[in-house]
């Protein structure tokens, strides 16, 4: 069974990546491979210009984080978190000083003394996150190391460690299902999907131009609406109901269909402020959802299910009949073979 395909991906070198994808997509065996935890059948491993393919993972300098934490289980937090340094025999004073420093920056001061052992689950994935920073290893693989914290604490660590990374010097490697949490880390991103590399680069351009409708949808939470336009000579049509016209990126490609992508934030509905360039096609509400501050309506529109996504809280009635703005600036289009055009 394949689980990567080929692949020929050269991450930035100190720099923070991450690796985007939904469950299964390959992000944990792609990271295996670098840490030397799997072999690969096929193909090899390089870091900083040397073939590391065949190195032991106990010879590499890495540090790497699980989702699922593992810890000393008879240790203190301060000796678990101490635990690289003291291998690599660091005095005690660098050790106090370094292991005080990520205690602080991971909340975690006021609990060095405690078993870790008595930790919650929480505070158990922070120690090991720590563990992981303060090695100050060459490679540091992150595999969702945030999702079993709570709210404010991961909205805290997704502002610190890239900053904090940026100091280091370390190549950082860092999974995600979050297209949201791959925009706040920035840096550079990696798409997969199904044990392949869909797209690489800075992750604003990613997520601004998707090299293909794969890419988009990977890129996009709630997922991203899809219709079918028809293009002749300078103007789209969608389905009869709203006309525009071409955009510069389709003007000089063959008249025919191809396929409109559009974020969730850029569809507004009546009852809400229309922004931008835009276009009204006719809707049917399906489900309306309160999301914290914001709102999130599913539609009907033309056949295809669609998600507006909106600040504010607005009302509105399953099986009501809407107006969907829209903003054609936010629209993405790609040919018949799902490749975007631009």
């Amino acid at each position: 069974m394949t689980h990567i395909h080929t692949t020929d991906l050269a991450f930035e070198d100190s720099a923070f990546n991450v690796l985007l994808g939904a469950t299964l997509s390959g992000k944990t065996t792609l990271m295996r491979l670098m840490a030397g935890l799997e072999k690969p059948t096929s193909g090899e491993v390089w870091f900083s210009g040397q073939n590391v393919t065949s190195v032991p993972v106990q010879k590499r300098n890495i540090a790497m984080v699980y989702q699922e934490f593992i810890n000393y289980p008879n240790f203190s937090v301060f000796e678990n978190i101490a635990s690289p340094l003291r291998v690599a025999r660091v005095n005690q004073s660098e050790v106090s000083r370094r292991v005080q420093a990520i205690a602080e920056l991971l909340n975690l001061s006021d609990l060095l003394d405690r078993d870790v052992s008595n930790l919650s689950g929480g505070q158990q994935q922070r120690t090991a996150l720590a563990r992981a920073l303060v090695k100050e290893a060459s490679l540091v693989l992150l595999d969702e190391p945030l999702a079993n914290l709570d709210y404010k604490l991961r909205e805290q660590l997704r502002e610190e460690l890239p900053r904090l990374f940026s100091k280091s010097g370390s190549t950082v490697v860092y999974a995600t299902s979050e297209p949201e949490e791959a925009l706040m880390l920035g840096g550079y991103t990696a798409t997969l999907h199904e044990g392949r590399v869909v797209q690489y680069g800075k992750t604003i351009d990613i997520y601004r131009k998707p090299c293909n409708l794969e890419c988009a949808k990977i890129f996009s939470h709630p997922p991203v609406n899809i219709a079918t336009v028809s293009k002749s000579n300078n103007s789209i049509s969608f389905d009869g109901v709203a006309d525009w016209l071409c955009p510069d990126s389709l003007k000089d490609n063959r008249d025919g269909n191809y396929t409109v992508g559009i974020r969730p934030h850029h569809l507004t509905l009546s009852g809400a402020a229309a922004n931008g360039y835009s276009v009204t096609v006719p809707g049917t509400v399906q489900l309306a959802e309160i999301s914290g501050s914001g709102s999130v309506i599913h539609l009907q529109v033309q056949g295809n299910d669609w998600i507006s996504e909106s600040s504010g809280i607005h009302q509105f009635s399953i099986g009501e009949q809407v107006d969907v703005h829209m903003n054609l600036n936010g629209c993405l289009y790609f040919d018949s073979e799902g490749n975007a055009v631009y």
